[in-house]
């Protein structure tokens, strides 16, 4: 089994070197772990390919560590209280205020069915702009450019017992014919007067608060 040392005074695990069969992975890991007398902590990223070793890793008191779709990450206290950064505890949203004159686009989907701001979470490897691009488009078909962030919410716990950040930004809108793509989230979009937004009874307050600090943000 090959090592690697992180920058809290561990090792990480190389999946790629571990044995091929269990008896030989259970045997190795015993004297690894038994090798570590000078670390604090012990890592391992195991894709979805090798699931079926993670029980071995719990044997010896590797604990769950972060997971997503294609892997999960396990580790192993070697001190009573060594130093682990912060597993993803959040998701990320954005939020599009785009105006053209009097009028606001907003949209309505299957889930909240009030009108609200075109947005949603930031994917992998995505930075804010290239999320409220994409959102925008697939939302209403319409080409926009980030401006500014004009807020940030924080929402506590959310899906998953983990807190959410939504981020407002204004974009500029670069074309204003609706299409919209994603057609079995969103069940419509639409250019509204601003005023009439703020006036209907069926937007919730926190909306209509965006859109104003939207508005009088410079």
């Amino acid at each position: 089994i090959t090592l690697s040392e992180d920058r809290y005074e561990g090792v990480i695990i190389d999946d790629s070197t571990i044995p091929q069969t269990l008896e030989d992975l259970e045997e190795n890991l015993k004297n690894l772990i038994s090798e570590q007398i000078d670390k604090k902590i012990i890592w391992i990223t195991l894709p979805i390919s090798k699931s079926s070793y993670i029980p071995i890793f719990t044997k010896y008191d590797f604990n769950f560590y972060d997971c997503n779709e294609n892997s999960i990450t396990l580790f192993k206290r070697l001190t009573s209280h060594p130093i682990t950064p912060t597993a993803t505890n959040h998701t990320i949203g954005v939020g599009a205020f785009i105006r053209d004159g009097n009028e606001i686009l907003v949209i309505k989907d299957r889930i909240y069915k009030t009108y609200k701001l075109p947005g949603g979470y930031i994917d992998n490897e995505e930075n804010i702009s290239q999320a409220l691009e994409r959102e925008v488009f697939e939302e209403t078909g319409i080409n926009v450019k980030l401006e500014s962030i004009v807020s940030i919410g924080h929402f506590s716990p959310g899906q998953f017992n983990e807190s959410n950040l939504y981020i407002v930004c204004k974009a500029k809108p670069l074309s204003k014919a609706i299409n919209i793509a994603d057609s079995q989230e969103i069940i419509e979009a639409k250019w509204i007067n601003v005023d009439e937004y703020l006036d209907s009874e069926e937007i919730t307050p926190y909306n209509k608060k965006i859109v104003i600090t939207a508005i009088q943000n410079r």
